[in-house]
């Protein structure tokens, strides 16, 4: 989801502008994990307004999920696993720009800008949103092998209950929180074993981010766009 954004990205946040980056080719290694995963949901938020900061944001300019391609088969796996169950994978996000996480770092500093607080981090001051973690340095999704997602329904795409929407900015959304419902416990412990078992490892912060643990880009941060 969200990972640490570092100062050096906050300055050059100042001006929207000239911190936009060169467009990027997207490279041939990246697949539309529509493309080979039949029945796989996208809900696509960044490329919405439906967002913790309320609009949409920078480098996304259409609803894809873009992986690697690595990434993007064992997403079809754990697909094919969970049909047996009738569930399938939602998808909020996939590959990201780095100059998505630059908007995020603009955003965070505008401390006026609190229109979605009430849904996304209600018990949260957005003036500690980078000393508690929630906005970061740096995020994995831009090396194209981690995802955010969830369980749903296939014969109606409604989402499991896990305790806690998406991008929710609260310790109840870590995975090992005890205080949400049984069901909920359940169902991210169902997500996570269907993650591990092709590949993916968890993050401590977040029931729905996951990053495959042989990704082929551990270093490498891509900045293309998303269209």
């Amino acid at each position: 989801m969200i990972r640490r954004i570092a100062i050096a990205v906050i300055m050059l946040s100042l001006t929207p502008a000239a911190a936009l980056p060169k467009d990027q080719p997207r490279p041939d290694t990246f697949v539309d994990v529509t493309t080979i995963a039949p029945g796989i949901l996208i809900e696509a938020r960044y490329a919405t307004a439906h967002n913790f900061v309320g609009h949409v944001i920078d480098g996304y300019e259409r609803p894809i999920c873009y992986l690697t391609k690595p990434a993007a088969a064992a997403l079809a796996q754990v697909v094919a696993d969970l049909e047996t169950r009738g569930l399938t994978l939602k998808v909020y996000d996939c590959y990201r720009p780095e100059r998505a996480v630059a908007h995020f770092a603009r955003w965070a500093q505008n401390l006026g800008d609190t229109k979605m607080k009430a849904e996304f981090y209600p018990h949260v001051d957005k003036s500690t949103l980078f000393r508690d973690g929630y906005i970061a340095s740096r995020s994995g999704h831009s090396r194209g092998s981690t995802t955010d997602l969830t369980l749903a329904r296939r014969s109606d795409g409604q989402p499991l209950d896990m305790g806690t929407p998406f991008d929710f900015f609260s310790p109840h959304s870590w995975p090992s929180d005890r205080s949400v419902s049984a069901e909920a416990q359940a169902n991210r412990a169902l997500l996570a074993q269907a993650m591990r078992k092709r590949g993916f490892y968890p993050y401590d912060k977040e029931w729905w981010h996951f990053t495959l643990r042989h990704e082929p880009y551990p270093q490498t941060y891509f900045d293309f766009v998303v269209r």
